[in-house]
């Protein structure tokens, strides 16, 4: 790296050194604590990733490159309440567009769309402002972990309740044993990293 800091040349693209190179520093800055919040669970933790600001701005390179990429022009960013937020406002503000919050029942004002699934032990609910979103609006979902799938599968369902057209999802870890990618129902999906 030139120490350039953000993205060398993101806008037709990194080659593929480039992109490995990227994906190398967002996972060594992924820790993993075993037998939590349970025993027999391996907590995959996105956190230093926001202290190591190279890291931070390879999560931001690595998703605009593969936005970038694609046919269909991204016009809004949804993030999921909370750490969706961590990442969808510097991705959209990289890609030039706005950014919206899925937030968790009961924290937005105005008229909303509701959605509820089921957790492990009973049910949530998240919402989102009606006005916030366009019919036929491309959209794009991104959190930081796709596990079960759960909070993610219902965003889409709260999408396509507000008539917007999904482009993607995208989170940072993937993990894979939790197949949480059957919960999206075909929506595309793309993980940087995967466990």
């Amino acid at each position: 790296g030139s120490g350039s800091g953000s993205g060398g040349g993101s806008r037709g693209g990194m080659n593929a050194e480039q992109l490995k190179e990227k994906l190398r520093l967002v996972r060594c800055n992924i820790k993993t604590y075993p037998d939590f919040p349970k025993q027999g669970i391996l907590f995959r933790d996105i956190i230093p990733i926001l202290k190591e600001p190279k890291a931070f701005a390879a999560v931001i390179d690595l998703f605009e490159d593969h936005l970038r990429k694609k046919s269909t022009q991204t016009e809004l960013i949804l993030g999921l309440d909370a750490r969706g937020f961590l990442f969808g406002p510097a991705l959209a503000q990289r890609l030039g567009i706005g950014f919206v919050p899925i937030r968790k029942k009961g924290k937005l004002p105005g008229k909303i769309y509701s959605m509820s699934y089921r957790l492990e032990y009973g049910e949530a609910e998240i919402e989102l402002q009606t006005e916030a979103v366009q019919r036929g609006q491309k959209v794009v979902i991104i959190d930081d972990l796709l596990a079960t799938g759960g909070t993610l599968g219902a965003a889409c369902n709260l999408l396509k309740q507000a008539g917007a057209e999904i482009v993607e999802c995208v989170v940072v870890v993937e993990l894979k044993d939790l197949n949480g990618v059957k919960k999206l129902n075909c929506v595309p999906f793309y993980s940087l990293v995967q466990f």
